[in-house]
């Protein structure tokens, strides 16, 4: 066996794992983030989400998700085939023969990574129908979503579907990823609805402060952090002169992005309202590290600046426009992950000239199509069988005590 051609094997599985790590820790980061940003008393709620999402994502694209997305024998480009559980890992005998057909890292390790990239996609959900969805409600989604919706829109592309046959370009997710979430959230608000005093009769938008900002921002940290692995990671490679650099300009383009989304954020909410909103520059940083996501190698990292920029400004825009329409997202996830999910993949053509705005408008709309509609079946039946939302009274004593039966800030009740 070739030691050169084992040791890059060996070293490129690695680096697929660590990143594969890095994208699992931001489920950590998306707990944190809602978790500080909605009331304390459905806190211990969001963390219970957070933690079971992840779980039963990780079981569901184990059975039959990852043999959806990548099959084997797919129908045609527009419906894979129907697998279950994950193939063989990769042999000796393959590895030894060598060529363009060789693997050059382990196929587990491509299971692990994708299946946080898919457990990711389900967070996106779960912050903007905080604290007024059943927990089960949610649950039964997540097991739909992981396993069915966001796999067959993941073929598309990744799989080689008729996405990828189109042109379609989405590195590590801008669509794919973030859209597609941010596309089932907001199918399930609209069924949902808004939190009671959100709005006023007149039109009015209450704000609702979250309880924990040091646990907002530490979790939009871990995220910043972990979108090296969710970026750097889809290189797939490390370990050649070529795709080493390739990494390099990945991780500097996405921390040159999220740098720009904070600062534009900022200043836009400075110019609209006079003041620094933390809130605001959090969810910043978050636009500007989704609009890279689509295409993080071919800019430079002054033009990473400036697509992480503009994702700032779109975020903030896109919250105050959202609220005046009465969709009620407590924590922006569908305009991070949505709008500038969007304004990432069609930005795309300005930096990689293999791209073309007709093949990015085409993807972006067969996948908010295909999630909203899919989704928007699924929201509604789980809505006739078990509900969606809990009661009034439960709504304004908290889902924790409802849902969880515990707090997550007990010392702090008022019935102690």
């Amino acid at each position: 066996m070739d030691q050169l051609a084992e040791l890059s094997y060996a070293l490129d599985t690695f680096y697929f794992l660590m990143a594969g790590a890095l994208v699992m820790w931001m489920a950590a980061g998306f707990a944190m983030l809602e978790a500080g940003m909605v009331r304390a008393k459905n806190t211990a709620e969001i963390l219970t989400k957070n933690i079971v999402l992840y779980a039963v994502a990780c079981i569901m694209f184990m059975l039959v998700g990852y043999n959806i997305m990548y099959s084997t024998a797919p129908i045609s480009g527009y419906i894979p085939g129907f697998d279950f559980l994950l193939g063989g890992e990769n042999d000796a005998a393959g590895f030894q023969a060598g060529g363009e057909d060789a693997p050059y890292y382990s196929a587990r390790s491509d299971f692990f990574f994708q299946v946080v990239f898919v457990a990711a996609g389900m967070s996106i959900v779960s912050g903007a129908v905080a604290e007024r969805m059943k927990l089960w409600a949610f649950l039964a989604f997540a097991v739909v979503f992981t396993a069915f919706i966001y796999p067959v829109q993941g073929f598309w592309k990744w799989g080689g579907g008729w996405l990828d046959a189109a042109g379609f370009n989405d590195f590590a997710g801008s669509g794919i990823v973030h859209m597609c979430g941010a596309s089932a959230a907001l199918a399930g608000v609209l069924l949902l609805g808004a939190r009671k005093g959100k709005y006023g009769p007149n039109g009015e938008v209450m704000p609702i402060p979250g309880a924990n900002m040091p646990l907002a921002t530490l979790g939009t940290f871990i995220l910043w952090m972990g979108w090296f692995g969710f970026n750097g990671g889809s290189q797939l490679k490390v370990a050649d002169f070529e795709n080493a650099n390739a990494v390099a300009a990945i991780f500097v383009n996405t921390n040159m992005a999220a740098a720009g989304g904070v600062v534009a954020a900022l200043l836009t909410v400075r110019l609209i309202w006079g003041k620094a909103d933390l809130t605001m520059a959090l969810n910043g940083a978050l636009a500007g590290l989704v609009a890279i996501t689509a295409e993080p190698l071919a800019p430079t990292p002054l033009s990473a600046t400036l697509i992480g920029a503009v994702g700032g400004v779109l975020v903030v825009l896109s919250i105050t426009t959202l609220d005046k329409l009465r969709i009620d997202d407590p924590v922006g996830a569908i305009s991070v992950h949505g709008t500038v999910g969007m304004f990432g993949l069609m930005v795309v053509p300005l930096t990689n000239v293999d791209a073309t705005f007709g093949a990015q408008a085409l993807g972006l709309i067969a996948i908010f199509a295909w999630t909203f509609v899919a989704s928007l079946i699924v929201w509604g039946i789980i809505k006739l069988i078990i509900g969606l939302r809990v009661t009034e009274e439960e709504e304004y004593e908290g889902v924790d005590i409802s849902e969880c039966g515990l707090e997550a800030y007990p010392e702090f009740s008022s019935r102690n």
